[in-house]
């Protein structure tokens, strides 16, 4: 290229020396982000290019490739990207680079002036992109020329500092070649590890290739654009390692277009493993963001609640540049849009996999149930789609099968108004406590949770389908009475005396004591008088690490059962050793309800009972 000495100086418009000024002064973090912006313009320069071609009849180097051609010079400490693209008039160099012709700009000023924060990010996001070079570069040389056939080469060249000068240039092809010169603290981006670096993150999916001091970089296709029925399992396995730097397939797959109320391309996947489960610490956000295959947000925070954080992947939508380059991300109501839709879609795809492929959502809710959970207790907005993808054990069900509530609605016992459940720590627990006696005799199912979190889910959603959902640790249950036992049974006299005399010696501890109609094998349980479940009392006694913060309870007794009918011949007898007996009976029930009693009391009783027993 060659142009003639005499360049034309011109002035900035005032409000670009007001923008160059933000930009080179004010946005230094994450400086890589200008490799970016002139990548995406040089794209949308090919772009404009390739629909021309198919519109006109003279264009000028018509068999010229479309591509994007980034050469380093490290001795030189020059950065020059070229593309063959649409190019630019002499009139455009000035329209484009020197004055501000899109609202865009101007908002962008408009934004910082309101003290909005100055984030590097959002040069991009109102159409300024091509300054961004400034932050890295102490001069900036465009040479470009138009696809118009007689149309000339031009020479823009500008240090940011309020000028800018122009050219003819003579032996130029068609398109726009940028040359920076970078400062010196910049220099890292004349680095040919640095510079490809920052292209697969930021620009692996570019439609044109680019090429990296003639290698191109960008050599993984942007899949998700494509129809589902071009795509191999091993493509998607593929792009899936690259995207999630993994070594495994991944357990899901959604790969889905919308046109409403969006234009999106997403493509999602499950991994096979959780780390966060295994204890490596909380998962950022896997999801990235792209504009017509440019990244726009690197794990975008934004895109799905954050109860999804296990999801890898990518969003795409042609709508974003609309949008989002003239408002922020976390206002932009495209965004909340957006993630609706992207939720919503994922969503109803775990509810056909539960369907369709039972044993592979078993493997999902094994390993990603937490996050399941962590969005039905905590999003309102998406908890009936949650609740209906929760999975349970159940004593109907077989060890290590799982049933929904769906599930256990289906089959219920006719006249049945509740659906029941229990919190323990295992199954076999949950097996041998007494809470289980009378359900199990009655045939009646109960779903077996494990974990405080799913009894606040339960407490809180009240009921499922019209019928109530119960914790059986509630005093208030409406159960059929089991059979009373006939034979050597205390007689009514005799329960309402020990009854009273129970009272006096718990106190506090209870609210009432009682009959029981659902035992059958225990002497005695204890029953919550509130809604509160035992588990969440539990979790408080942990929490606030105080015993006692379970309040009184309800003490049934079983009256047919030998430790009763004995604790009730020691009290009529007026033994001491009753009022210990009947002590340890109530701590008994409290741990076989899961509760934290006071060991040292509870040990120095019970060799208290050892040495009577032993006399």
């Amino acid at each position: 290229m060659t142009g003639p000495a005499n360049h034309e100086k011109y002035e900035f418009q005032a409000e670009v020396k007001q923008l160059l000024d933000i930009v080179i002064n004010s946005l230094y973090t994450d400086r890589e982000i200008f490799l970016r912006e002139l990548i995406s313009n040089a794209a949308d320069a090919l772009e404009k290019i390739r629909y021309q071609k198919l519109t006109s009849q003279e264009i000028a180097d018509a068999d010229l490739p479309l591509e994007i051609a980034i050469q380093l010079d490290e001795n030189n400490h020059t950065l020059t990207i070229s593309d063959t693209g649409i190019g630019m008039t002499r009139e455009e160099l000035i329209t484009n680079l020197g004055t501000i012709a899109h609202s865009g700009s101007r908002n962008f000023l408009k934004y910082v002036a309101a003290g909005e924060g100055r984030d590097v990010n959002l040069i991009g996001r109102f159409g300024v992109g091509f300054y961004a070079a400034f932050m890295v570069a102490e001069q900036v040389t465009v040479a470009t020329r138009s696809y118009l056939p007689q149309a000339a080469g031009w020479q823009w060249s500008s240090d940011g500092a309020g000028s800018y000068t122009i050219a003819e240039a003579t032996g130029l092809r068609r398109g726009t070649s940028i040359t920076l010169h970078l400062k010196e603290d910049a220099r890292e981006f004349a680095r040919e590890a640095v510079v490809k670096r920052i292209i697969k993150q930021y620009s692996g999916f570019v439609p044109f290739p680019v090429l990296l001091n003639g290698t191109r970089v960008n050599t993984v296709q942007a899949i998700w654009t494509k129809n589902k029925n071009e795509i191999t399992d091993e493509e998607y396995t593929e792009f899936y390692k690259y995207l999630a730097n993994a070594y495994d397939e991944p357990l899901l797959r959604l790969h889905f277009s919308a046109d409403a109320p969006l234009n999106i391309n997403a493509l999602l996947f499950v991994p096979k493993d959780n780390f966060e489960r295994f204890g490596f610490g909380r998962l950022e956000p896997g999801v990235n963001l792209y504009c017509r295959k440019v990244l726009i947000q690197q794990q975008a925070k934004d895109i799905l609640p954050e109860w999804l954080r296990f999801v890898k992947g990518v969003v795409d939508s042609e709508e974003l540049p609309l949008n989002i380059s003239r408002e922020t991300m976390q206002d932009s109501s495209l965004l909340a849009k957006l993630r609706k839709v992207i939720t919503s879609r994922f969503l109803k795809f775990l509810q056909e996999q539960a369907k369709s492929e039972p044993a592979k959502y078993k493997e999902f809710w094994n390993n990603f149930g937490m996050f399941i959970k962590e969005g039905a207790a905590t999003d309102y907005t998406y908890r009936k789609e949650l609740v209906g993808l929760l999975r349970f054990a159940s004593s109907r069900a077989a060890d290590g099968e799982q049933v929904s509530l769906q599930d256990y609605a289906a089959r219920m016992k006719e006249g049945q108004k509740e659906i029941y459940f229990i919190n323990g720590p295992s199954r076999e627990v949950i097996e041998a406590s007494p809470y289980l006696e009378v359900f199990r005799d009655q045939d009646i199912e109960v779903l077996f949770t494990h974990e405080p979190v799913e009894d606040y889910i339960l407490s809180q959603l009240g009921e499922y389908e019209g019928k109530k959902l119960v914790s059986i640790d509630q005093a208030g249950l409406a159960l059929p009475a089991t059979p009373k036992p006939e034979g050597d049974v205390l007689n009514p006299e005799q329960v309402k005396e020990l009854i009273e005399w129970l009272k006096e010696v718990l106190g506090e501890k209870v609210t009432e004591v009682r009959e029981s109609t659902r035992l059958t094998g225990s002497p005695a349980i204890i029953l919550n008088p509130d809604h509160l479940t035992g588990s969440l009392q539990r979790m408080m006694q942990v929490m606030n690490r105080d015993i006692n913060a379970i309040g009184p309870k309800v003490l049934e007794i079983n009256t047919a059962h030998p430790v009763i009918k004995g604790l009730s011949r020691l009290a009529g007898q007026k033994d001491s050793f009753a009022r210990l007996a009947a002590e340890q009976l109530f701590d008994n029930a409290l741990i076989a309800a899961g509760l934290i009693v006071d060991p040292r009391a509870m040990v120095q009783r019970m060799n208290q009972i050892l040495e009577k027993a032993l006399q």
